[in-house]
């Protein structure tokens, strides 16, 4: 079996999605309803079970992905070694991070990688920041920029490339929250707070609150520090996001920094991987190139 349709099982077993792995791979509907066939012929048995709705590997299924994983990454290793040159090395690495993390954090590093690396291709998610973690840990993505929680899994390796502070940030206009915040006494139980649904930046705003023996009045919760800046910058209440994605928001002029104490603790940011991954060349190169682009930049 080549390894293109390896590489296109994998990827399939990650999405459970014909569309999406056929986006990726640049390829048709038909063209990966097709190798899906043919591999299934070559094993004897099916590897999905699907209907109009859902596509979910059966036993046999997660069994062959564990195979066609294994071969992979032996045949990357092989390739890697056999290689004089690291710019020889081909495949693909799946990367996951926010709108504000791929440009604000990944740029460096896509830069000298693409240079060092022109060859192995970037299959790049994103979304919510808080997700980041959790896809590497099920995975179904090689690397995530994420931020690093309290209470970092064993199996799991991280590479912190920068710290971010913590900000309160609330509207920079008049507005209803903007008077309640102009009190001599601000009361923190009537402020209106936009808040992430979950992550890093919740369980600190939390502790903050927990420390004042306080509740906070939700407005919203939502997914995403951007969508927290959005809404605060609409004059609908205040949050709380790391100051990497204040400085990047289209509302960054709507807003103002609060000067709330205790301060937050700030918010480490960097790579994550399953260690076991780092035995794959191409996520090696990927996690070393990293390190020499933060390296240069301090």
């Amino acid at each position: 079996m080549d390894t293109r349709a390896l590489e296109l099982y994998v990827s399939l077993a990650k999405t459970l999605s014909f569309s999406r792995t056929a986006e990726q791979r640049h390829m048709s509907l038909s063209a990966v309803s097709r190798t899906l066939q043919r591999i299934e012929l070559e094993v004897g048995q099916r590897l999905f079970e699907r209907d109009k709705r859902t596509v979910r590997l059966n036993r046999a299924g997660e069994q062959f992905r564990q195979y066609a994983q294994r071969s992979l990454l032996d045949w990357q290793r092989l390739t890697g070694e056999l290689s004089p040159h690291g710019d020889e090395m081909r495949g693909e690495v799946s990367v996951y991070c926010s709108v504000t993390a791929s440009y604000s954090v990944l740029s460096p590093i896509l830069e000298r990688f693409r240079a060092d690396y022109p060859r192995i291709e970037i299959l790049l998610h994103t979304g919510d920041q808080a997700d980041a973690v959790g896809r590497v840990l099920e995975g179904r993505e090689d690397i995530a920029v994420a931020a690093c929680p309290d209470d970092l899994a064993n199996k799991l390796g991280f590479l912190t490339l920068l710290h971010s502070p913590l900000l309160f940030i609330a509207p920079g206009f008049p507005c209803s929250v903007s008077e309640q915040l102009a009190a001599d006494a601000v009361d923190w139980r009537g402020v209106p707070f936009i808040v992430a649904e979950r992550g890093l930046s919740k369980e600190r705003l939390d502790h903050w609150f927990r420390a004042r023996g306080e509740k906070p009045k939700i407005y919203a919760q939502v997914a995403g520090h951007e969508a927290i800046a959005a809404m605060v910058g609409l004059g609908l209440g205040v949050g709380v996001i790391p100051k990497l994605v204040l400085d990047n928001s289209t509302y960054r002029s709507k807003l103002t920094i609060l000067p709330v104490e205790p301060l937050l603790g700030p918010f480490p940011v960097g790579l994550c991987v399953l260690q076991q991954r780092l035995d794959n060349p191409l996520v090696r190169a990927f996690w070393q190139a990293a390190q020499r682009s933060y390296q240069l930049l301090k």
